[in-house]
C-alpha cells in the first residue's frame, strides 16, 4: 500500500465526517477510528490484524477525566465481554477494587479475544457497559476512583 494514497483516504473519510473506517490492501487490513463528542482519546494510527494483542490493548485502554476518576476506553471496536466465558462469573463487578495489571475484561475485535487490564489501582466505581454488547474506539468501559 502506498502510504500517501492512505493518508489521502484517511483525509477523504474525515473530511467526510466518517468514525470509523476499515481498508484492506492484500493481505493488511487497516482499520482507522476517529474520536467522537463523548470520546476522550486520540484517532488510532492503521494497524494490520496480527498487530492486536491484549499487551497493545492495554497501553491504550486508560484515559484520564477531570472529576478524578480514571476512565478505561475501548482500545477497539468490537464485542464487550464482563467475563472470560459464558459460564464464568465477572472480572469485576461495581465496588471491586481492583489492581494495576488486573483483566476488567474482554473485547473481542475481529475475531481476536483481547483482554483488557487495568492502568492503576483503585475502586471500580461505575460499569458504562452490559455484557456482549457493541462498543465503539474510545467508548468508556468503566470508570474507576484511584
Amino acid at each position: 500500500m502506498d502510504f500517501k494514497k492512505l493518508k489521502d483516504f484517511i483525509e477523504v473519510a474525515r473530511e467526510a465526517g466518517a468514525c470509523h473506517l476499515e481498508m484492506q490492501d492484500g493481505e493488511k487490513k487497516y482499520v482507522v477510528s476517529f474520536p467522537t463528542a463523548s470520546s476522550q482519546m486520540v484517532a488510532a494510527a492503521p494497524m494490520m490484524t496480527s498487530f492486536m494483542s491484549p499487551q497493545n490493548a492495554a497501553g491504550s485502554a486508560v484515559a484520564a477525566k477531570n472529576d478524578g476518576l480514571i476512565e478505561v476506553t475501548s482500545p477497539f471496536v468490537g464485542t464487550f465481554y464482563s467475563t472470560p466465558s459464558p459460564d464464568s462469573p465477572v472480572y469485576v463487578k461495581k465496588g471491586d477494587k481492583v489492581k494495576k495489571g488486573q483483566t476488567l475484561c474482554i473485547v473481542e475485535a475481529m475475531k481476536i479475544m483481547n483482554e483488557i487490564e487495568s492502568d492503576s489501582s483503585g475502586e471500580i466505581v461505575d460499569i458504562c457497559v452490559e455484557n456482549e454488547s457493541y462498543v465503539e474506539f474510545g467508548q468508556v468501559l468503566y470508570r474507576i476512583k484511584p
